[in-house]
């Protein structure tokens, strides 16, 4: 097992990877829990034990559990089970879940402890660790949520064994967004080629590197106003693409790694055009979404008009469309890039206007 600490003011949780990870789930519950809440979604055939009694509660399949009809629908569950304020909420699935239960335990009587136990290869490098907790609106992708840290996250390897291939996508581009943050570890490493040794890595350790990539961020960053933003690279058009999806009346089918993939090509594309990186650089963007067998084009029928409107409700956003990209000293935050751009480098993706 591979654990890494996540460091937070006065309080810690670890993240810890493996085969059999979840059998641990006893051992990492707070001390004078009676019961749990269980939170999972249908076909998530992972066996837990908390060692205590267990209330099991399904979301629905998809993104449509992300709304606060589901956060409702859970925490009215957890008042009619005698859920206490020193009992814990359980994640068992993916990014969904994670997001929902989080977001439940956090508003739940103010807040009750909860842990982490992903099953997905995106909930393991991502979506389980650092406490942003949400939902969707119709307006936007993860408008409602709140900050609230697990107590535990648990990343199960063995849960993955029968992963469909679109999930894996899902975690890869998570995982692709990472060859570009390695200055978070050690700021030397702001334009090194990280990529090339994190995909041949063990798979454990491929995660325990992008785990340890955002525990710094958290650390520093714990509420999302500095550096932890720079999580967010290529994910400003990847959720204006499903936020088009939710609200926009689009019916393209994009897993979120495929949204964020896309994101960073045109993250990349768009620092070229501000003079940032040259074409070897957006080269290597190209290269490693490659390697991760990512797709990089922007989906047929896609509205340049629409997926502006969508980034400028980003939840980084300052009143102005503000991105995550690629420079000279590495990946960093803009403020203030001009819509022009925007739109000319959607243009020259194929976007309609």
């Amino acid at each position: 097992m591979i654990s890494i600490p996540v460091d937070l003011e006065g309080r810690r949780y670890d993240v810890v990877i493996g085969s059999g990870a979840s059998r641990l789930l006893a051992d990492v519950l707070p001390s004078g829990v009676r019961q749990v809440a269980v939170v999972t979604q249908p076909g998530i055939d992972v066996d837990i034990d908390p060692g205590v009694r267990a209330h099991r509660f399904e979301l629905p399949v998809g993104e449509q559990a992300k709304s606060l009809r589901c956060v409702e629908e859970l925490c009215r569950g957890f008042a009619r089970e005698g859920l206490a304020r020193s009992d814990a909420v359980v994640a068992l699935g993916g990014g969904v879940v994670t997001d929902v239960a989080g977001f439940a335990a956090a508003v739940f009587l103010r807040g009750v402890p909860y842990v982490n136990v992903a099953t997905t290869l995106l909930a393991q490098v991502d979506a389980a660790i650092g406490g942003k907790t949400g939902v969707n609106l119709e307006e936007g992708k993860n408008l409602v949520g709140a900050f609230w840290q697990p107590v535990a996250v648990l990343c199960d390897t063995s849960a993955l064994d029968s992963l469909p291939a679109r999930e894996w996508s899902c975690g890869y581009g998570e995982m692709a967004k990472c060859a570009f943050l390695g200055k978070l570890l050690d700021p030397t490493e702001a334009g090194s080629e990280e990529w090339l040794w994190l995909h041949e890595l063990p798979l454990d350790e491929q995660i325990a590197r992008c785990v340890a990539i955002k525990a710094a961020a958290v650390t520093a960053d714990e509420r999302d106003g500095g550096e932890r933003m720079l999580l967010n690279y290529g994910h400003t058009l990847a959720h204006a693409l499903e936020g088009a999806r939710i609200g926009g009346g689009a019916n393209w089918d994009l897993r979120h790694g495929e949204a964020v993939a896309i994101g960073l090509m045109f993250a990349a594309r768009l620092a070229r055009r501000l003079r940032r990186i040259d074409d070897e650089r957006v080269a290597l963007h190209r290269k490693v979404l490659h390697s991760f067998d990512l797709p990089a084009n922007l989906p047929p029928g896609a509205s340049a008009r629409t997926l502006v409107q969508f980034m400028a409700r980003d939840k980084k956003a300052q009143h102005d469309l503000t991105f995550v990209l690629d420079g000279p000293g590495g990946v960093q935050v803009v403020p203030g890039v001009p819509e022009a751009d925007i739109l000319a480098t959607l243009a020259e993706m194929g976007c309609a206007p």
